[in-house]
């Protein structure tokens, strides 16, 4: 039988394009409306809090929309929603919600990564006194009553007091500010995006962002910057989720990066003003 190559090459291309379509994930294929979001991992005990309905249980590929709140349980559970193209995973003891699609996102307890494509336009994320632009960045938010934490892993964000005109601080890619909502924005200090990357639950053993070459470029740009010592590593480390900074020996720095860390007696220290070794959550 004769089979004319010219036609079976774009035949068989559109095969591979259609399969392929077939195989994404109904997050990556189905529309959403630009006030929804789409539940696209769920981790243990998620629950879904509305005002007109009975708390339940989230389900995988659920539509999340403005009037419902997501709340994780405690440790290990997790949860992942998508915006369009933005990806938000939610930390264990966290509580979210939007309003306008991403243009108001909203962390009322916890911690949360948000990443935020460049096409995610007046993408913002609000915890109690204070909010960020995060439009074209990967970041990760950690709020709790009198504190909060905020990281820039790739891009530039702005954190900001909204009704405070000119209390607004620049984060670029590998900086982090740690402070008092209630109280005006702190000079931003330096973290390791790499030992970030590595021990981090947002991260860690989970499917690739998009953003994921772009962190690895600013996690390149740090070690080169190590070696010229134009930064200087110190043996100041936040474990997990908080905010307390914590000065230890080299040997166990070098433990935060590979495994949990190991029991010691670290001394507190008040306030990070130098550049912290890690930061993980």
């Amino acid at each position: 039988m004769h089979v004319n190559r010219q036609l079976l090459l774009p035949f068989l291309a559109l095969v591979i394009m259609t399969w392929s379509l077939a195989s994404w994930p109904p997050s990556v294929r189905g529309s959403l409306s630009p006030d929804e979001a789409r539940v696209t991992r769920v981790n243990n005990y998620v629950q879904l809090l509305h005002s007109m309905r009975a708390p339940r249980q989230a389900s995988l590929n659920e539509i999340i929309d403005e009037e419902t709140i997501v709340r994780t349980g405690k440790t290990p559970s997790r949860a992942e929603l998508i915006f369009d193209e933005t990806v938000v995973r939610l930390a264990a003891n966290t509580a979210f919600s939007h309003k306008n699609g991403t243009h108001d996102l909203n962390l009322g307890e916890g911690a949360a990564l948000v990443q935020a494509p460049k096409s995610a336009n007046g993408a913002t994320i609000h915890a109690a006194s204070v909010a960020a632009a995060v439009t074209g960045t990967t970041v990760m938010i950690e709020y709790h009553p009198g504190v909060c934490k905020f990281l820039v892993l790739e891009g530039t964000a702005r954190l900001y007091r909204p009704g405070h005109l000119g209390d607004s601080v620049l984060v670029q890619a590998g900086q982090m500010v740690i402070g008092n909502p209630n109280a005006a924005v702190s000079d931003p200090v330096d973290f390791d995006i790499a030992r970030f990357v590595k021990t981090s639950r947002f991260i860690a053993g989970l499917p690739p962002l998009r953003s994921e070459s772009s962190m690895a470029f600013e996690a390149q740009q740090q070690q080169r910057e190590k070696s010229k010592k134009t930064l200087i590593e110190t043996n100041l480390v936040i474990f997990g989720g908080g905010t307390r900074v914590l000065l230890v020996g080299q040997a166990q720095t070098n433990a935060a990066g590979r495994t949990t860390a190991t029991p010691a007696t670290p001394h507190p220290i008040p306030s990070p003003t130098q550049a912290a070794s890690g930061a993980s959550h």
